[in-house]
C-alpha cells in the first residue's frame, strides 16, 4: 500500500528555530514500547545523507544444486517466462530483481509499461529498471555484461491494464501467449482517495482483463494477483485468508456494473470545475456506503471478487500483504521506492511539523518488508505453479505474528530522530490524541507559532493562505490513515506459515520470509529509516 503525497514540497515552507536537542533516547523512559530496548544497543553516528546502513548485496545465493527438497522453488524457476504488469512499480522492481538472481536461468520476463511509446517504454525499462541501484548485485555478478544480459531477459511490452486486450498489439499478444508461464497481476491505482472512475477501471476491471489474456495462453501455469490484506474492510477480530464471493463475504447488494454506472455518469455530470475533487469524494461515499475505508481497498476487493467470479479452470493465487515498506535484508537492507505509508507522518514529525498523530498507540502497525513480500510470493508461485485448478489466499502480515503497535514504531522513530535529526528542532516523543479536532488545534498552533516568528510578530494570528495549505493537507492525511491509526483487527496467517514450514532449510535461506524474524528496533531504527533517508535525498538531486 501506498499514498501519493506532496509532502516534501509542503515541508519546504515550514521551518522551525529552536535549541539543538539531540539526547540519547536511551536516558528517557520508554512511553508506548511494549518491549523494552537491549540496553547493549549502539547507536551509529551519522555523518552524511546516506547513513552507514550496508548498501552492500546480499551474499551470492547458495548453488541452486544445493536445494534437493522443499517445494522445489530452483526447479519451478528453472526456463520459465513471466508477465508482469506494473513493472516499474516498487514491487514489480523488487520481485524481478529477486527473479532474475535466484533464477539465472529463467527465460524471459515480459514487463507491461504504460507509457507513449515504444520508444518511450524501452526508455522506462533501461532508466527506471536497468539503471536502477536495486540491481547492483546483478551488476556486480554480471559485470560488464550486465546490460546484455538484462536486455535479454527483460523484454519491455507498451501497454494498460486499462484498456481492451491490456492495450498490446494483436501480434504482440500472441507472441506473448505462447510463451508466458506465470502472468503476475501487479499493476494498480495506489491512492486510498483516488477518483472513483479511473480506480474503477484499473483496479476493479484491471484484474479482470489480465485474467482474460492469461486463459488465453497456451503454457499458463498459474495466475497471481497481488490485493492488500486491507481488501475485506471494516473487520474486528481475526481476518482470514479466504477468497472474497459476491453474496458470501461480499454483500450480494455490490453491483460492480452499477457502480461502473454510477462513476461514468457522474463524470458526465461533474465535467469542468471541481470534476476530479468530487470523484473523488464520490468514491470515498461508495467504499463506506458497503462498509470499506477507502477507494482503493474498494476497488481492489471488486478486483478479487471478479478473478473469483472469472476464472474458471485457471489456477489463482491471491498474495495480501498488509503495509509494504522497505527491504529487510534483500538485495541489500531498507531499499525503497518514494514515500510509502508511514513515511509522511515520521517525516513530518522528524521535521516538527506535527507533534502528534490523530489515533490510538495501542493499534496494530501491521508492516512488511517488501523482499519478505517478494519472497513468500516465489515460494507460492512454485508450489501452486504445476496447472491444478484453485484459488488460494496468502496474507503476508505482521500484526499475528510479529505484531508492532503504532506507539512502538513512533517511539523508534523517535529514538532515530533524536540521535539523526532532520532539522534542529527539540523533538518531544509522539502525542495520540483521541479526536481529530484536537489533532487540527495541535497542528495550528504549530503553524501559527511558525508564522508568528517569521513575521516576528506576537499575540495571535489567523493563518496565511501557505499556513492553511499545509493545515488543510495534514487534517486530510489524519483523516485518510484513521482506519489504520486505530486499527484492532489481525490478519490470520495460516496458509503463509504453513508455506515457510514446506520449504527446506536451503529455501528458506534463499526465501526468507519468516516474519517472526523481524526485530523491529532494528529494521526501523537501523535499516528502513536510514534507507527513507537515502531516497529523500535521492529525490532532491534528481
Amino acid at each position: 500500500m501506498a499514498i501519493t503525497t506532496n509532502l516534501l514540497a509542503a515541508s519546504k515552507t515550514v521551518k522551525l528555530h529552536g535549541v539543538s536537542f539531540l539526547s540519547s533516547f536511551l536516558s528517557r523512559p520508554n512511553y508506548f514500547l511494549a518491549r523494552p530496548l537491549p540496553k547493549s544497543m549502539t547507536l551509529r553516528v551519522q555523518t552524511s545523507c546516506y547513513p552507514e546502513t550496508s548498501l552492500k548485496a546480499v551474499s551470492p545465493e547458495p548453488e541452486p544444486s544445493s536445494v534437493s527438497d522443499g517445494v522445489g522453488i530452483i526447479r519451478f524457476l528453472k526456463g520459465k517466462t513471466y508477465l508482469i504488469t506494473g513493472a516499474v512499480g516498487f514491487l514489480a522492481k523488487v520481485l524481478t530483481e529477486k527473479l532474475l538472481r535466484a533464477g539465472p536461468e529463467t527465460r524471459k520476463i515480459f514487463l507491461l509499461i504504460k507509457s507513449k511509446d515504444q520508444e518511450s517504454a524501452n526508455k522506462r525499462l533501461y532508466d527506471e529498471i536497468i539503471s536502477s541501484d536495486l540491481f547492483n548485485h546483478l551488476k556486480q555478478i554480471h559485470g560488464s555484461s550486465y546490460e546484455a544480459f538484462m536486455k535479454s531477459k527483460l523484454i519491455p511490452i507498451l501497454g494498460d491494464i486499462g484498456e481492451d486486450n491490456l492495450g498490446i498489439g494483436s501480434d504482440i499478444a500472441a507472441k506473448i501467449s505462447g510463451e508466458v508461464d506465470v502472468v503476475i497481476s501487479c499493476a494498480g491505482r495506489t491512492t486510498f482517495d483516488d477518483r472513483y472512475d479511473l480506480a474503477l477501471n484499473v483496479n476493479a476491471l484491471g484484474p479482470g482483463r489480465l485474467l482474460n489474456f492469461a486463459k488465453n495462453c497456451k503454457k499458463l501455469k498459474l495466475f497471481l494477483h497481488f490485493s492488500t490484506a486491507y481488501v475485506t474492510g471494516k473487520k474486528e477480530g481475526t481476518i482470514l485468508e479466504t477468497p472474497l464471493c459476491l453474496g458470501e463475504n461480499i454483500t450480494s447488494d455490490l453491483n460492480i456494473e452499477h457502480e461502473l454506472k454510477i462513476a461514468s455518469e457522474a463524470g458526465r455530470k461533474l465535467q469542468g470545475s471541481g470534476e476530479i475533487k468530487k470523484l473523488k469524494e464520490l468514491g470515498i461515499q461508495r467504499a463506506q456506503h458497503y462498509g470499506w475505508e477507502n477507494t482503493y481497498t474498494f476497488t481492489k476487493a471488486m478486483g478479487e471478487s471478479l478473478i473469483q467470479t472469472m476464472r474458471e479452470d485457471v489456477p489463482v493465487v491471491i498474495i495480501r500483504p498488509s503495509i509494504i515498506e522497505s527491504s529487510y535484508k534483500e538485495p541489500f537492507p531498507g531499499w525503497i521506492q518514494g514515500i510509502r505509508m508511514s513515511d509522511p507522518v515520521i517525516l513530518a514529525y522528524g521535521k516538527g511539523q506535527i507533534t502528534g498523530l490523530w489515533g490510538d498507540s495501542q493499534s496494530l502497525a501491521d508492516i512488511v518488508p517488501v523482499d519478505m513480500v517478494v519472497s513468500a510470493t516465489i515460494a507460492a508461485m512454485a508450489k501452486h505453479g504445476c496447472g491444478f485448478s484453485e484459488l488460494k489466499v496468502y496474507n503476508v502480515t505482521s500484526s499475528h505474528a510479529n505484531p508492532l503497535r503504532v506507539g512502538e514504531l513512533m517511539d523508534l522513530a523517535y529514538q532515530h530522530l533524536c540521535d539523526f535529526p532532520l532539522t534542529v528542532i527539540n523533538l518531544e516523543r509522539m502525542k495520540f490524541h483521541s479526536s481529530l479536532e484536537s489533532f487540527t488545534s495541535s497542528v495550528f498552533n504549530i503553524i501559527a507559532k511558525q508564522e508568528r516568528e517569521t513575521k516576528n510578530e506576537g499575540g495571535e494570528t489567523t493563518l496565511s493562505f501557505k499556513g492553511r495549505r499545509i493545515l488543510d493537507y495534514f487534517v486530510s492525511l489524519a483523516r485518510t490513515y484513521e482506519p489504520y491509526t486505530f486499527f484492532q483487527a489481525r490478519f490470520d496467517d495460516t496458509n503463509t506459515r504453513s508455506l515457510i514450514q514446506e520449504l527446506s532449510m536451503e529455501e528458506r535461506e534463499m526465501f526468507e520470509f519468516d516474519i517472526k524474524s523481524i526485530d523491529w528496533e532494528h529494521y526501523i531504527v537501523n535499516v528502513h529509516l536510514p534507507g527513507l533517508k537515502r531516497e529523500i535525498c535521492k529525490e532532491k538531486s534528481s
